[in-house]
């Protein structure tokens, strides 16, 4: 763990807010970080924001709760948000988007159709496709704006590389060519780093009881074919600049020690972890599994709280990433609970300024 840790960051160094929050006074003591500091380790996040965004027609019926939302804060678009963060979050000038909520909804030619099937009901979702003529200058004028408001996209979100560890060659070949379409795009908006699911089942598989001691050799598939695909993308993000990350989001990643099997085999500076301090299977990870995974990350994690856990205390969240020497950003990824999506923002921004 030790070795990896210091292969990472001697490969990574400068990516990193390294010398600057971090930078040791001569008695060899780290400083307080001045509360500038402490807001350049601070990343917006579009997924708390996401009803407010304008999207593709549908049928389906606009609740109150987010008629009241966009009514206090506006009917936006990707392109309103790097002055949504401005204005919303002052100081804080990096940013985490959602890849669901890229592009121009009006225009259809920035999308692509597929199938998706969950719970044995398949249905067609369209997605944005970096690759296009009309998606490209539309992030030429996303990364137009965030230059000119001094705002950086850090991170991206993405769900929409799929089936990257899927045992159907052809569907894994087409996950990771979809990836690579969004690594390109990620390095046209300066992220330092995207996450890509691993796909597979969403839940991953158990193991069976056999005659002497239990064994998963279906998990084994997944892994296996996850490695190499992981291999590839990070090769191509060394290219273009931009890291692929792995987050306890589903399937094989839900696990933590499946995570760190990737990362290990993978062993590559493009490839690491973005843990997410909430995602996680029962109550015992909430601190533990993110300990096992904080000296894999290096550039991002989420900052997370969320209803479903009795409590979760975010402070010690931080100080877990930070006593493992993380030196990244933290994106304030608020999921539910008691406030909207911007006061749950505001709320883990409080939280995580006091335990810098």
């Amino acid at each position: 763990m030790t070795g990896r840790r210091g292969f990472l960051q001697t490969a990574t160094a400068g990516v990193a807010l390294a010398g600057t929050a971090n930078a040791q006074i001569a008695s060899g003591v780290a400083r307080p970080l001045n509360e500038k500091e402490k807001l350049a380790r601070l990343a917006s996040n579009t997924w708390p924001m996401r009803t407010l965004f304008k999207s593709r027609p549908s049928t389906r019926p606009v609740s109150p709760e987010t008629e009241a939302f966009r009514k206090k804060y506006g009917h936006i678009t990707m392109l309103d948000f790097p002055q949504f963060t401005k204005d919303i979050f002052p100081g804080v000038w990096h940013m985490d988007l959602w890849s669901s909520l890229f592009g121009d909804v009006t225009d259809q030619s920035m999308y692509v159709g597929s199938t998706m099937e969950m719970n044995g009901n398949k249905r067609t979702v369209y997605e944005f496709d970096p690759s296009t003529p009309s998606s490209k200058k539309w992030l030429d004028t996303l990364a137009g704006k965030m230059a000119a408001l001094g705002v950086r996209c850090h991170h991206i979100s993405n769900n929409a590389p799929r089936d990257i560890c899927d045992l159907d060659p052809e569907k894994r070949k087409a996950g990771i060519d979809v990836a690579k379409k969004w690594l390109d795009g990620a390095a046209v908006l300066g992220a330092k780093t995207m996450r890509v699911n691993t796909g597979g089942p969403r839940i991953a598989p158990s193991a069976v009881a056999t005659a002497d001691y239990p064994r998963n050799d279906e998990v084994v598939k997944y892994l296996s074919n996850a490695i190499e695909s992981f291999k590839e993308m990070a090769d191509y993000g060394q290219k273009v600049g931009v890291k692929v990350t792995i987050e306890n989001h589903w399937g094989l990643s839900a696990n933590p020690l499946h995570v760190r099997v990737i990362l290990d085999e993978v062993n590559h500076p493009f490839c690491e972890a973005s843990p997410d301090f909430c995602n996680w299977e029962h109550e015992y990870m909430l601190y533990h599994a993110l300990d096992d995974l904080a000296p894999y990350a290096h550039s991002t994690v989420h900052a997370k709280t969320w209803d479903r856990w009795k409590s979760v205390d975010v402070q010690r969240c931080v100080r877990i990433m930070t006593n493992n020497k993380f030196e990244g950003i933290f994106a304030l990824e608020y999921e539910a609970g008691p406030w909207d999506g911007v006061d749950g923002a505001r709320y883990l921004m409080k939280e995580v300024m006091a335990a810098l």
